[in-house]
């Protein structure tokens, strides 16, 4: 499972960095969160707003930190 977090880095990117984490070892799920902070790479994916989640190259969440309860809910 590949979960990125786009974002430059702010408070805001790393809670939900920290909650994806989270989620990953509550669920038990292989994989690991990958930080994208190069602004080339996030335009990629057409975000407007960051931080945003991306599962297996979906974009699921922009412009808010979900808590891990609600990256769960997306990872199962």
């Amino acid at each position: 499972m590949r979960v990125q977090i786009l974002g430059m880095g702010c408070p805001k990117c790393k809670q939900l960095a920290a909650s994806a984490e989270q989620a990953l070892k509550e669920l038990g799920l292989d994989g690991h969160v990958e930080k994208v902070e190069d602004i080339r790479e996030i335009a990629k994916f057409k975000v407007m707003m960051t931080p945003a989640l991306v599962i297996n190259g979906e974009v699921k969440a922009s412009g808010k930190v979900l808590s891990a309860e609600e990256i769960k809910k997306l990872l199962q």
